[in-house]
């Protein structure tokens, strides 16, 4: 199994961000519905709110969106920092920002359920601030992985490829599969995350985390095997 891992990195990447695009679509529906219209990794969602709460629309936000602008750039900027050293792709480096975020996930749940449910502000804010933080580090190490199409964040720009690339565009042919499956597994997490919401917000939370410490035990894994299977040089004579 582990060869297989090692042989097949790539699609093992691929599949590992869009689940990671499901678990964001998770913490979307926790933070839009849970958190009083807050989007923790669709930054697009939160300044369109902002923008139109500042206008005076009404019953809409905008301190909540407002700090998880700011925590989802303060996570891009950490994940960033850390892996601007080291060449792209997964490194040991990335297994232990996943594990950072996993632990923040399952921490946030955990203060879920201890208090019952989503707790009042300005309480909720701090878990708001947290919530984003952490997609603006998986954003960030996402990126650094490189996957083609899947930011696990945002799909506007997947969707875009899809419809332009299309063949109605008169496009020739596209990774339709993984553009494809990114649009459905943000739609189909922000439908679990919802579903969630009826048990309890912790749930939701919880869910994403798990996602994310297995995410980042199979790619630390493969990326482990890659380096020990390759053949060590043989000393020049």
């Amino acid at each position: 199994m582990l060869t297989r891992l090692r042989s097949d990195r790539d699609k093992l990447h691929l599949a590992l961000m869009l689940a990671l695009t499901f678990s964001t679509g998770v913490v979307d529906a926790v933070g839009y519905l849970g958190l009083d219209k807050v989007f923790a990794g669709n930054m697009t969602g939160n300044v369109v709110i902002l923008g139109m709460a500042l206008a005076g629309a009404d019953d809409l936000p905008w301190i909540g969106p407002l700090i998880a602008l700011f925590a989802f750039m303060f996570g891009a900027v950490i994940g960033g920092r850390v892996l601007r050293p080291v060449k792209a792709g997964w490194t040991t480096r990335t297994t232990w920002l996943f594990l950072v975020i996993g632990i923040v996930l399952a921490g946030l749940a955990v203060t879920l359920f201890l208090t019952d449910g989503a707790p009042p502000q300005p309480w909720e804010y701090f878990i708001t601030f947290f919530l984003a933080a952490a997609m603006g580090i998986q954003a960030a190490t996402a990126r650094h992985i490189a996957v083609k199409d899947v930011t696990t964040v945002v799909v506007t720009s997947t969707i875009t490829g899809f419809a332009a690339d299309s063949r109605l565009a008169g496009g020739k042919g596209q990774p339709w599969f993984r553009r494809a499956a990114a649009i459905v597994l943000i739609a189909a997490g922000a439908a679990i995350g919802a579903l969630l919401l009826l048990l309890h917000i912790g749930w939701g939370v919880a869910a994403a985390a798990l996602i994310t410490l297995v995410a980042a035990l199979l790619g630390h894994i493969a990326a482990h095997v890659k380096h020990a299977a390759e053949p060590k040089a043989s000393p020049a004579p």
